[in-house]
């Protein structure tokens, strides 16, 4: 058996166009964290640099020479696309941690409630008005609307706990709080997104159907935290040789089974990444290792795939500025209008709700893998992918800046609930 492989002047120009998206993230990614901003925001301008925003659109015979050279080449940069995904989703997984502090749990339900049912219910009467704009090319109306509303609520547990490291707020009552709500309403939207992905692929909505999706969903979830109570004893099986090679094992093929069943590969490979951390803990040696995992998708796979999220990006066709800033309004004053009223009867001081409710709109990396996806499975239009991509950048950088203001203004406010 012999393999297809493209020649070598394809395969040259394939790294360019990798080593040019890695050059123009890793610049882009570090100018934003000189201003404080998020990494990932700079990562997907530098794509967006690269893109038909502005090197395709100034000089697009020099950028199809690098990005489509040879019909392919597209497909081949998507393997790399898809790879970080997955890694971000696995490493997402390993790094979600569930535990309710039950003295704050008052707090965690008022915000939770807030910030996801509120936000979701809100954005129902707007659905119709973006649709014609917004809606994918299957024209799946249930979908479209689940992607809408489920880009309302969303909120980045990556992009928020960063941002804590960076103020040296980690762990205090407001941090915990934050990543405790999190960690649970993603859990919801990641089923909800696999629901909608599900119905796209299928053409056709039954009830019956969506409710198997919906409870094999959450059931894999809740099996494999159950279940990892039982196998540790593989834990001497994955030495430190072996670790790596049997997580990504256990990762692609999981993947592929489960797509098999209807789950899509961006929640199965969140769902491999908490096996992993439910079976092996916290301990030592598996921190260290997935640390040095971290490192490596973070310095290539991850920027990588938000140059390529970036150079997809048109703001100058396909795109409407006025649309984007109503339907900002929109979802940021839905997610800052629930958190804040639900958070009146918590006795709580103003600047702390004012902190929840901008917190909790910074959507982040979260934000970012909805877009791809929901493009991915033509659910959303390439105006709505941009929307939802800039949604994204702009909410995550009000968040981080006004944390920062709130710090300086007193530096025990986040210690107060």
């Amino acid at each position: 058996m012999r393999l297809a492989t493209l020649s070598e002047k394809e395969i040259i120009i394939t790294l360019i166009a990798i080593g040019l998206l890695l050059l123009f993230a890793y610049v882009f990614g570090t100018l934003m964290e000189k201003i404080k901003g998020p990494r990932v925001v700079g990562e997907i301008l530098g794509g967006m640099i690269l893109g038909g925003s502005c090197l395709f659109l100034l000089f697009p015979s020099l950028s199809e020479q690098v990005f489509f050279y040879y019909p392919e080449e597209g497909k081949v940069l998507n393997i790399f696309y898809q790879l970080g995904l997955i890694f971000l989703m696995f490493l997402s997984g390993y790094n979600t941690d569930i535990k309710v502090d039950r003295s704050n749990a008052k707090t965690i339900s008022l915000v939770f409630i807030g910030a996801t049912v509120i936000p979701m219910a809100g954005s129902i009467p707007f659905i119709g008005l973006f649709r014609e704009s917004f809606i994918g090319t299957i024209g799946n109306d249930l979908s479209y609307s689940l992607v809408f509303a489920i880009g309302v609520a969303i909120t980045s547990i990556p992009v928020i706990s960063k941002i804590f490291f960076d103020m040296g707020i980690m762990n205090t009552r407001f941090s915990n709080t934050v990543l405790t709500v999190s960690t649970f309403q993603d859990l919801c939207l990641w089923v909800l997104l696999n629901v909608a992905t599900r119905i796209a692929q299928s053409g056709e909505i039954k009830l019956s159907e969506m409710i198997v999706i919906v409870l094999a969903t959450i059931g894999i979830f809740a099996a494999v935290a159950l279940i990892s109570k039982f196998i540790r004893q593989i834990r001497n099986v994955w030495k430190a040789n072996t670790f790596y090679t049997l997580s990504f094992v256990l990762l692609l093929l999981t993947c592929g089974l489960l797509y098999m069943l209807g789950i899509n590969i961006m929640y199965s490979a969140f769902v491999v990444g908490y096996l992993i951390k439910a079976v092996f803990g916290s301990e030592k040696n598996t921190a260290e290792r997935m640390h040095f995992l971290e490192n490596i998708a973070f310095s290539f796979f991850i920027p990588v795939y938000f140059a390529l999220v970036g150079i997809q990006l048109n703001v100058v066709h396909d795109f409407s500025f006025p649309r984007f800033l109503l339907f900002f309004a929109i979802a940021f004053g839905l997610e800052f209008i629930g958190t804040w009223l639900l958070l009146l009867p918590s006795g709580l001081k103003m600047s702390t709700r004012m902190n929840f409710a901008i917190t909790m709109n910074a959507r982040g990396g979260p934000g970012i893998v909805l877009a791809t996806v929901a493009y991915s499975y033509n659910i959303i239009s390439l105006e709505f992918f941009t929307v939802l991509i800039l949604t994204t950048m702009l909410s995550s950088m009000i968040a981080g800046y006004y944390l920062r203001w709130q710090q300086r203004r007193n530096d025990k406010v986040f210690d107060e609930l």
